[in-house]
């Protein structure tokens, strides 16, 4: 509830919270990179449509969600005036409403609308909608930070978005999870790699509690996740420059290294696509382990000149030895904000 109350906020205070997050920004002086993987998971706050599927019937191909106006991207939050925040819960209205019509309540952004859709009778005798529908995810991603005094972390450094539908999955809880890589599908020009991890039976290292464009955030509840690491000064956007870096990563099992790259551009502060730097990897060895940047390593911290400067976001699909990351200071303010 607190956070639909603040989304109709977020115009009369835009002004407001870019002064706070810039002075709270400001006030972090340090942070402990981390670079190692963890397994994330994640439930939505309501059922995302990720795709409108034709039903058979005997009478033929129809899709009654398609049909009442639902469209891909919605997000179901209600059936029949109950909330509801897992697909089973979905599922299993449909099939006691015996064909009859049932009230939808979607949300699409900040806008919220009513439909009412008519379950069909598929050829096997089960009432569908015909919407291919997903309340949560479970991936790895790579710990890009810690602020040693709270215990805040930021990660990924960009928004855990539904493959299909683009849409960034509405949070509703979250956890991170011990795990270490147990292989390495090599990334190649057209085929992005990716680290293949196994999660830990130790449960889990911290909370997940905000997905935003600029990466997830929470709390890491375990310390010994980084109270052995050491904080280093952060950068501010200025004094990223082009030339050497590195990143640290974990591609091989616990094992976190440094590897080196080459900052082959540095993007202005309101880049359209909101790039930070383009990066290249140079270190030999990463490329013979991993090809360059996989799926996997998205967070994995940036330093330069001693400061952290921000963490690896996307691979070039093309040329896996390139890649994009984000600037530290745009995921602190999303911290913040």
């Amino acid at each position: 509830m607190q956070q639909k109350q603040a989304k109709k906020r977020v115009i009369s205070l835009l002004l407001v919270l870019s002064m706070v997050v810039f002075a709270q920004a400001a006030e972090v002086s340090s942070l402990i990179p981390i670079g190692h993987t963890v397994g994330i998971q994640m439930s939505a706050e309501g059922v995302l449509v990720v795709r409108l599927d034709d039903v058979q019937t005997a009478q033929g191909a129809v899709c009654p969600a398609r049909d009442a106006g639902v469209r891909e991207g919605d997000l179901i939050v209600g059936v029949g005036g109950a909330e509801i925040d897992a697909n089973d819960e979905l599922q299993k209205q449909v099939a006691l409403s015996a064909g009859q019509p049932i009230e939808l309540t979607l949300q699409s952004g900040d806008s919220t609308r009513t439909v009412t859709v008519t379950p069909c009778e598929d050829t096997e005798g089960a009432y569908r909608i015909g919407v291919l529908a997903r309340d949560g995810m479970a991936g790895i991603g790579t710990l890009t930070y810690v602020d040693p005094e709270t215990g805040e972390y930021g990660s990924l450094g960009h928004g855990i978005c539904d493959s299909e539908t683009g849409v960034l999955l509405p949070l509703k809880d979250g956890a991170l999870i011990r795990s270490s890589v147990s292989s390495v599908q090599r990334g190649e020009a057209g085929e992005p790699g990716a680290l293949q991890g196994e999660f830990s039976a130790d449960g889990t290292v911290g909370t997940v509690e905000d997905n935003t464009n600029s990466g997830i955030f929470g709390t890491l509840t375990d310390t010994s996740v980084y109270n052995s690491l050491e904080a280093v000064p952060i950068a501010t956007a200025d004094e990223i420059h082009t030339g050497e870096a590195e990143i640290l990563s974990n591609v091989e099992g616990d094992t976190v290294q440094r590897y080196s790259v080459q900052i082959a551009k540095v993007y202005p502060e309101d880049d359209e696509y909101g790039r930070g730097m383009l990066l290249h990897v140079t270190d030999e060895e990463l490329i013979a382990k991993t090809g360059g940047i996989v799926q996997g390593m998205s967070g994995s911290p940036i330093l330069q000149d001693g400061k952290l400067i921000g963490a690896v976001t996307h691979v070039l699909v093309n040329d896996p030895t390139q890649g994009y990351g984000i600037c530290i200071e745009r995921m602190l303010e999303a911290a913040e904000s």
